[in-house]
């Protein structure tokens, strides 16, 4: 292993452009980028100056220079591709979701584990600075017991019925590319659910436009969550403790400000700081961190919970009446 982990990017999108400028904003070496198309790998690699294109995914995961493999395929194909690169040895980061449902983020948590390698979703906003200043005060006891959690991801997305976006087949819908961030925030400050309710709408493609839902977790602290592809939101995100409350600016799941502010109107605290990219690099960031120090996870975002979360949207797409294929598939 070299001083700093080598990325191999799988897949050459719209989010793999973003993570990979974040990724040299860092100062973090790419040594590779992949695609089922050669055309499409040359030109990406030669956009960000990477210098190695492959035309296959399994001459990506093969190549001897990459330590790690971003997975940035549609989201039915992140099983397929996570597993390619697990069996020739090479940790990974997947976008989020990490897999289509919890069946499919079970096997590839079981794989890494059997194999020994670094595993981890993408849930870039864990890794955020006001999110770690969020948990920090949260062990502080600054809010006392969390009463309420509330969080928006709404945008207005391309209506096209063949944007991926909305087409059932390539993993469309706002719950698996928006809900995702809400679910996990949720998650992350206040456990597991014990109760989980939704309703939703959907598109004529059969995709969702649209979620709602709550959750009861432990102690009776309740979440509440929207996410919407075709209308943009207030995007802000709320606590509600005992003794405060946290209030992040939209748009929260992105590098932002949070305010802790009593109940009589008073800030308390005000935490503004950015990294220096879009802020992917954070997550990259703790990647490196940890395969250099050998180990398989980060206790951000550990494979197990991300399982979890997985099974918590199977539950919401079962109380809206969302399958894919993925779900029958063996």
């Amino acid at each position: 292993m070299t001083r700093q982990c080598r990325w191999g990017i799988m897949a050459t999108g719209g989010i793999a452009d973003k993570f990979v400028s974040d990724l040299m904003t860092a100062g973090l070496p790419v040594a590779a980028a992949g695609s089922r198309s050669g055309s499409k790998a040359q030109a990406f690699a030669e956009a960000h100056g990477i210098p190695a294109a492959h035309g296959s995914y399994e001459a990506l995961v093969g190549d001897p220079n990459v330590d790690v493999v971003y997975v940035a395929t549609p989201h039915p194909f992140h099983l397929e591709g996570a597993r390619l690169a697990l069996e020739a040895g090479k940790h990974v980061l997947i976008e989020k979701p990490l897999a289509m449902n919890g069946r499919q983020a079970r096997e590839l948590a079981e794989l890494a584990e059997a194999k020994g390698l670094f595993l981890m979703e993408a849930m870039w906003t864990r890794f955020l600075p006001h999110m770690v200043r969020l948990r920090e005060i949260i062990a502080e006891g600054t809010l006392g017991q969390i009463r309420s959690l509330r969080a928006d991801h709404s945008q207005a997305l391309p209506d096209d019925p063949g944007h991926r976006l909305n087409d059932k087949a390539l993993g469309g819908g706002a719950l698996l590319d928006l809900g995702i961030y809400p679910v996990s925030f949720a998650w992350d400050v206040l456990g597991a659910p014990e109760e989980v309710h939704a309703v939703g709408r959907f598109k004529e493609t059969g995709a969702d436009a649209g979620v709602e839902i709550v959750m009861r977790h432990g102690g009776g602290a309740l979440s509440q969550m929207s996410c919407a592809s075709d209308f943009a939101g207030p995007n802000t995100a709320q606590i509600v403790g005992e003794k405060a409350i946290v209030e992040i600016d939209a748009v929260w799941y992105t590098p932002s400000r949070l305010r802790v502010v009593s109940h009589d109107g008073a800030v308390l605290e005000e935490f503004d700081t950015r990294p220096e990219g879009r802020g992917m690099e954070c997550q990259a960031l703790a990647v490196q961190e940890a395969v250099l120090g050998g180990r398989t996870s980060d206790p951000r975002m550990r494979p197990a919970q991300t399982v979890q979360i997985m099974e918590t949207m199977d539950r919401i797409r079962a109380e809206i009446g969302l399958s894919y294929e993925a779900d029958t598939a063996g």
